[in-house]
């Protein structure tokens, strides 16, 4: 209760409000709700109430937890271990997370050398640490499976399964089992792996958040870059999500605005997670102004102040759409979505019309957006490129040689033939 009143929580949202009764008394629940309604509160709130009302009796081996939350992604995990921390901060409840891509020793050692509480992993390295026998499900009380239906999407079932049957008997744990979507496949895995759950559904009036003020902008492909640095720059936008479609988008688009001075970062499946996780605090922190990512960032991100999200390109499946604009105008605050339809992304608007249940209302932007911006004042390919013919200047240091580097061998710089070529990877730019 300390810790809730520190979060500034006043009132349950109508997820909470319907779950906790539910899931506080011991019941299975299976939920549906749409993103930013506070689904995690809920299921937390109700494991650390379970675990203070019933501390362990005796010792527990080693990488043996009393809850598993399972996810989809690494940025969920890592955000429900953050709300997890946050809210059992003044709790001795042990936290740890199980994700690829980051920290495989040091998780590895955590789980051999102490017994864990509250454990949230994503289905691949927990696995990984199950075949190794460093991680026993066999004592799990409670099981929260998150994004059911993501999990579907990305091929874990399968894994979920393995997981799912070595942990108790459905009989002998509490399951709490969540999806933003209930397709038959789902609803036939919330069956299978629950007890007599209570089915709470909360379906909003519209899909998505009436916090979230929807705009879309006719444009031609040419025409939506001149448009994202006006709004950014003439709007003084300091907090921005812009989402594209693939991965070498992010590149290109991030080097576009680099020239312009505007900081901005990417974050994509190729991005290393320690990179991910520092992108994302840099993000939190206001040290980057615009987050350029692909649909990684859709789901599981939280980020309080993000005023606007942008999408330059409209994405072909309308629920992502909805993910994306989901991540503004959270936890009861407004926020703006910007959508620019070219002559591509159009296509796109009537099937999400029909996910919505509402029209977009598509307009012309004000012809000063579309200006074109005056030639950029750096350009980031070419930062710290000399002029041709100039030597380098040993007086300053700058230019020359680093510290401590061994001098040029002759012969060292010629141009190699067309057949020795150094191998490099394709521009984006």
């Amino acid at each position: 209760m300390h810790a809730i009143s520190d979060l500034g929580f006043e009132y349950c949202t109508p997820i909470q409000a319907e779950i906790l009764p539910k899931a506080l008394s011991g019941s299975d629940v299976t939920g549906k709700a749409q993103t930013g309604t506070g689904k995690s509160a809920a299921f937390l709130i109700n494991i650390y109430t379970y675990l203070l009302k019933n501390p362990l009796q005796g010792n527990r081996p080693a990488g043996t937890p009393r809850v598993l939350i399972i996810a989809p992604t690494r940025e969920l995990v890592l955000q429900i271990e953050k709300d997890a921390r946050d809210i059992g901060k003044h709790t001795q409840v042990v936290i740890q997370s199980i994700l690829g891509g980051m920290q495989y020793d040091k998780q590895k050692q955590v789980l051999l050398k102490k017994p864990i509480d509250i454990m949230v992993a994503t289905p691949g390295r927990l696995l990984d640490f199950k075949r190794q026998n460093i991680l026993h499900l066999n004592r799990v009380e409670i099981l929260v499976i998150d994004e059911a239906d993501r999990m579907l999407d990305m091929g874990f079932i399968p894994d979920v399964r393995k997981i799912v049957y070595s942990t108790p008997h459905k009989d002998k744990r509490q399951t709490m089992f969540f999806s933003a979507t209930l397709t038959s496949e789902v609803e036939r895995l919330a069956e299978q792996w629950t007890k007599n759950p209570v089915h709470v559904e909360i379906e909003p009036e519209q899909v998505a958040a009436e916090s979230v003020k929807q705009r879309v902008y006719i444009v031609t492909t040419e025409e939506k870059f001149a448009l994202l640095l006006n709004l950014i720059i003439g709007q003084k936008l300091e907090r921005v999500l812009v989402f594209v479609n693939r991965r070498d988008q992010t590149r290109h688009l991030a080097e576009k605005l680099r020239r312009y001075r505007i900081n901005c970062a990417i974050l994509s499946g190729e991005v290393p997670q320690n990179k991910r996780i520092k992108t994302l605090e840099n993000f939190r922190s206001g040290r980057v102004r615009v987050l350029v990512a692909t649909d990684v960032a859709a789901r599981g991100l939280h980020v309080e102040g993000i005023s606007h999200v942008i999408n330059f390109t409209l994405p072909q499946d309308p629920e992502d759409y909805v993910h994306r604009i989901g991540r503004t105008g959270r936890a009861g605050a407004s926020g703006i979505s910007v959508s620019f339809a070219c002559e591509e992304d159009s296509f796109y608007i009537p099937a999400i019309n029909e996910y919505l249940g509402i029209p977009l209302v598509c307009e012309q932007p004000d012809e000063a957006l579309l200006t074109a911006p005056p030639a950029p004042p750096i350009k980031a390919s070419d930062k710290g490129r000399r002029p041709a013919g100039k030597k380098r200047s040993f007086k300053s240091g700058r230019g020359g040689p680093r510290q401590g580097s061994r001098p040029s061998k002759p012969g060292r710089n010629r141009p190699r033939p067309p057949n020795q070529a150094k191998k490099s990877g394709v521009s984006d730019v």
